[in-house]
């Protein structure tokens, strides 16, 4: 049977730990400060938005909430963005994915400062990350990476499969394991052999975004599996890419869908926030 990989644990410990350094900004007069941008009501943004919010209020990071028509038009959001960058008192933005059609997500990404930029999409952030210099990290990969790290699991010299190659979380997950000088492999839908691929890897990262895709076959004994997926199925009980309930006795350690790498995703973000009032 797996160890349980606890992300809200996890992510509660890096939340404190920054909660402290917040308070330690504000007593000197320095309050941290993350604008949200949503365009449109989608109701899977608006839980995640509303997520976001609680979790700079337990930080103590001021939030500004931008919550604008689904019919805004891309230049009226660029120009809001264009504000919120030359906006001194805001450290970081973020606007919300996915965007209505209408809208060109990557201009939009790209218009934010790479300075304030604690989503770390941006052209400027990928590349930092890419060549190792100081930048913001994505926020799923990077909680990725602090999900191993505080489960104890050695990451050096271990094979690493990477399921999925979007560049939300499977490149920068590869970029960031190389980092940590895993010996990686990207797979993706047109892999030959997936199966025996992923079944030789020490740790198993899955984002895939298919519902309990990877099944036990996929899994060697004793393996480390990360699940990044979350999807909703009849009956509204959530599930990952991973199908748990076969996989969890053959893994070492795995992440639950809830419960795993989504709290960490908020937490790195938070994380980056701070990060931008130190630059």
């Amino acid at each position: 049977m797996a160890n349980k990989i606890d992300g809200k644990k996890i992510s509660q410990e890096i939340k404190d730990e920054l909660k402290a350094e917040v308070e330690q900004l504000r007593e000197n007069g320095v309050v941290p400060c993350l604008a949200v941008i949503q365009v449109g009501a989608d109701p899977a943004s608006t839980v995640y938005v509303g997520n976001k919010k609680k979790a700079c209020e337990y930080i103590g990071i001021r939030s500004l909430a931008y919550e604008i028509p689904e019919e805004t038009t891309e230049s009226e959001l660029l120009a809001l963005i264009d504000e919120l960058n030359n906006n001194d008192e805001v450290n970081g933005i973020l606007v919300q994915l996915p965007l209505p059609s209408h809208i060109d997500e990557n201009k939009v990404i790209q218009a934010i400062s790479p300075l304030k930029d604690v989503d770390g999409f941006s052209e400027k952030s990928v590349g930092a990350m890419t060549i190792g210099t100081n930048g913001y990290l994505p926020c799923t990969p990077a909680g990725i990476i602090q999900l191993l790290k505080r489960s104890g699991i050695e990451i050096s010299g271990k094979n690493c499969v990477v399921v999925g190659r979007s560049n939300i979380v499977g490149k920068p997950a590869a970029l960031l394991m190389l980092r940590e000088n895993a010996t990686v492999t990207i797979c993706h839908s047109r892999t030959k052999d997936l199966k025996k691929i992923c079944s030789e890897a020490d740790i198993l990262i899955v984002a895939i975004g298919k519902p309990e895709f990877i099944t036990a076959d996929h899994v060697k004994e004793g393996a480390v599996v990360i699940d990044v997926g979350i999807h909703r199925r009849e009956g509204k009980k959530l599930c990952g890419d991973v199908k748990y309930d076969e996989v969890e006795p053959k893994a070492g350690y795995i992440t639950p869908v809830p419960g795993g790498v989504g709290p960490m995703t908020i937490a790195m973000l938070m994380e980056n926030c701070i990060k931008a009032v130190r630059k």
